[in-house]
């Protein structure tokens, strides 16, 4: 799971570079990808905390 945070960070750094780089082409098209990207991110952090969680209930024993 770490590794696939550190490479989702990784690839949004490369991201970020990228649209520095573009110049101002207008704050919408910067608004949709800071968007676009922060639901990806949101999106990884419910998929690692619900595979934590679903690990942690499968050691129950009842």
């Amino acid at each position: 799971m770490h590794h696939e945070l550190a490479c989702l960070t990784a690839r949004l750094r490369v991201l970020a570079a990228r649209l520095r780089d573009l110049g101002d082409d207008g704050y919408s098209t910067e608004a949709v990808i800071v968007t676009a990207l922060l639901v990806i991110l949101a999106i990884t952090v419910i998929g690692v905390i619900s595979a934590k969680v679903i690990a942690k209930v499968n050691s129950i024993n009842l």
